[in-house]
């Protein structure tokens, strides 16, 4: 135990206090609110990692000063300053945990969730003090392995060249343990977790009787091949009979065909395996046909389809390929081009036949896509390709901080609206709605192609972006949205790392809120887009309540 709290001393001893003071400061700022409310271990980690950087920085102004040749104070006053410093920094941090519990019910109570108990300061310290020790144990390591590189290569080199060549080292050997050992033995456990849960059926699912179900024994897709999302997808949504309860009067079932990861090899061959299964089940006799790019598990949010296939009174067919079985967190770096790829792929098998179709029988189509299947469905198709013979429309919701679609159409908004819910140009072509809706504004009618977002501005995975780290987002100018804390302000390095944080628990908020998307929203959106006939106000808050009791 002795020699424990010895070494700890003797760690402790090393740290520069300009980079304490400095990191301090970053630690109180990591406590304001962010978009979506924060459980303990996520602040502590958020905590440890802003302290981390801020240590960092003083460190690094500390060493950018001396070797500049700046005049350094004496050590009277440095010991003075360093105190002053300290007393400042304490102070701050002090007053910030007493604020982080209102902080943290600012962004609850937007969200209409019960207040949180408080901010324990001994478990956050705990958390927060393990993340700073492992990270700067780390880049000690670091300087270490650099120090005695560069002194082999001293011997034969000049200094400066030396200590290039060292840091090159260092950083090589580095990143060779990080990519190529722990992150790829983390994707392999990651993969291998994945693929058994996409191989499992809920237990209280079968292979459908109905032959008009993918999945059944007249399908062109086995079972086994749909993976759990896909069996889960076939296996649930509205019935003729669902239907016919809500309606009073008989409709179709609506169809749903899927064609899971390991039904075929390539994405065109399960483009055209979708294709297949879509002709034998009679979805281009249908009045709607949707093409819906998943999430990278496989999963399609039920809470948008329902309404859709409500809305068109049964009379719509909708299709999904599975591109992986990864979440997206994962899937958006290591398989993005693939899932592009993918969602290109049925773009094109079902965009082909479907303009071989005569005009007045062929059915609306559209396009869908969640998430970072909102991503791959922007990427499926090129406008040069359809403008001779364009589809009806597509809804992205959430689209990742990576859609460049999102990005363009954001920065080119009129100057009058905000970057949470912008306007481009009179609205006949693009609109962006929230919670509060949008999609029915517009200087200009909807025109024949039509794109919608469906975003809210508590979604971290759609707000997040690494310019933050230095650069104020437009959206936290101006106006705030309705489901973004008033408390909440843009602080250099630490913001972007509060939100990276956020996109990890960006499902966690209900329905309505970050990037969980609530039926009723959906509902609005493809009514706007889509315009189905026949609909009143009061059914209109039927359907609405009918999902809002959903699970």
């Amino acid at each position: 135990m002795t020699f424990v709290l010895r070494l700890i001393t003797v760690w402790c001893a090393r740290l520069s206090r300009i980079g304490l003071i400095v990191g301090v400061l970053f630690l109180a700022l990591s406590l304001t609110p962010s978009l979506v409310p924060r459980p303990l271990i996520y602040q502590g980690l958020v905590s440890g990692l802003s302290l981390t950087l801020g240590y960092a920085l003083g460190v690094a102004g500390r060493w950018l000063w001396a070797y500049l040749g700046l005049p350094q104070a004496g050590d009277r006053l440095a010991r003075i300053l360093t105190a002053s410093g300290a007393v400042v920094g304490v102070a701050f941090l002090g007053l910030f945990i007493w604020q982080a519990s209102e902080w943290q019910n600012s962004v609850r109570q937007l969200m209409h969730l019960p207040p949180a108990s408080g901010v324990s300061p001994f478990s956050l310290a705990a958390v927060t003090l393990l993340a700073f020790g492992v990270l700067v144990s780390l880049a000690r390591l670091f300087r270490q392995t650099f120090v005695i590189i560069a002194a082999r290569f001293d011997r034969f080199l000049p200094q400066r060249v030396a200590n290039v060549v060292g840091v090159a080292v260092s950083v090589a050997l580095f990143w060779t343990i990080l990519d190529g050992i722990l992150i790829a033995a983390a994707l392999r456990f990651a993969d291998g977790v994945s693929q058994q849960v996409d191989a499992s059926t809920p237990v209280d699912l079968e292979p459908p009787a109905d032959p008009q179900r993918t999945g059944s024994r007249e399908s062109h897709v086995a079972w086994e091949d749909l993976g759990r999302q896909g069996r889960e997808f076939v296996s649930t949504g509205p019935t003729a009979a669902d239907l016919r309860a809500f309606f009073g009067y008989e409709t179709p079932t609506p169809i749903r065909v899927y064609v899971g990861l390991n039904a075929a090899e390539t994405p065109d061959a399960r483009a055209r395996l979708a294709l297949r299964e879509l002709e034998r089940v009679g979805a281009f006799d249908r009045a709607v046909l949707l093409l819906v790019t998943p999430t990278g598990t496989g999963w399609v949010d039920p809470a948008a389809l329902s309404p859709v296939e409500y809305l068109h009174r049964g009379d719509i067919a909708s299709v999904a390929v599975q591109y992986s079985y990864l979440p997206s967190v994962i899937a958006l770096p290591t398989e993005g081009a693939y899932g592009a790829e993918n969602a290109r792929a049925l773009f094109q098998a079902v965009y082909g036949h479907w303009t071989r179709l005569p005009k007045e029988r062929r059915p609306a189509l559209y396009l869908y896509g969640v998430s970072l299947g909102a991503l791959n469905s922007e990427r499926s198709f090129d406008v040069h390709d359809i403008i001779a013979d364009p589809f009806r429309g597509i809804l992205l919701t959430g689209p990742p901080f990576r859609s460049e679609l999102r990005h363009l159409l954001t920065s080119d908004r009129r100057p009058d609206s905000p970057a949470w819910r912008p306007r481009f140009r009179d609205g006949s072509v693009v609109r962006f709605m929230n919670q509060q809706g949008g999609l029915e504004v517009g200087d200009a009618p909807w025109g024949p192609f039509r794109i919608a977002f469906l975003q809210y501005a508590s979604d971290p995975m759609t707000f997040f972006s690494v310019r933050s780290l230095f650069v104020e987002p437009d959206w936290m100018r101006g106006p705030r949205a309705p489901d973004v804390s008033p408390a909440l302000r843009w602080y250099p390095v630490v913001s972007t790392v509060q939100l990276a944080a956020d996109m990890a628990v960006a499902n966690a908020p209900p329905p309505g809120y970050g990037h969980n998307f609530a039926a009723e929203h959906y509902v609005d959106a493809w009514r706007a887009l889509m315009e189905p006939d026949g609909w009143t106000a009061s059914e209109v808050r039927r359907l609405k309540t009918l999902h809002a009791s959903m699970p």
